[in-house]
């Protein structure tokens, strides 16, 4: 029993590895040929998709909390790639495009390494995702324990 609980050990860790790996490469690229993080790059492909409406609506396109987008909408916004504007029909609500440099940046750039994430996860049937959810959901509060996670590879600064 042993060899198999090792066997296990190391393919559950080496499946994480890898992951996290391809995630953290993606994110250096586009650092290196960009001049943005993984992170920022995702959110600029999401916004490229179509303009959101709200905060929210971009964190749930991005499978995000809506804290942790804020942080790299921010950051876009600061770099002149989004633009956050108020709705014409609620003065309240704030809705973010890309801004012209914005647009032609996420344009050239290749896919976030995120969307192939995305993908696997949503190919995997309904019961195999949840089981799934639940053991990595345990398996980050025994490791990290209880907080929010960020997107991969950004800065909280």
């Amino acid at each position: 029993m042993g060899a198999n609980t090792s066997s296990a050990t190391r393919d559950v860790l080496d499946a994480v590895r890898r992951i996290v790996q391809t995630l953290h490469e993606s994110s250096r690229s586009a650092e290196r040929h960009l001049g943005v993080s993984g992170a920022q790059l995702f959110v600029l492909q999401r916004l490229a998709e179509s303009p959101a409406a709200s905060l929210n609506e971009l964190a749930d396109r991005t499978h995000t909390h809506q804290s942790s987008v804020s942080a790299v909408v921010a950051k876009l916004v600061a770099r002149d790639l989004v633009r956050r504007s108020r709705a014409s029909g609620d003065g309240r609500r704030l809705e973010l495009s890309l801004t012209p440099a914005g647009r032609r940046l996420a344009l050239r750039a290749p896919h976030a390494a995120q969307d192939r994430l995305i993908a696997a996860v949503n190919k995997l049937p309904l019961p195999r995702r949840a089981l799934l959810a639940d053991v990595l959901t345990d398996l980050a509060q025994s490791v990290a324990g209880v907080r929010r996670a960020g997107m991969f590879f950004e800065d909280r600064k």
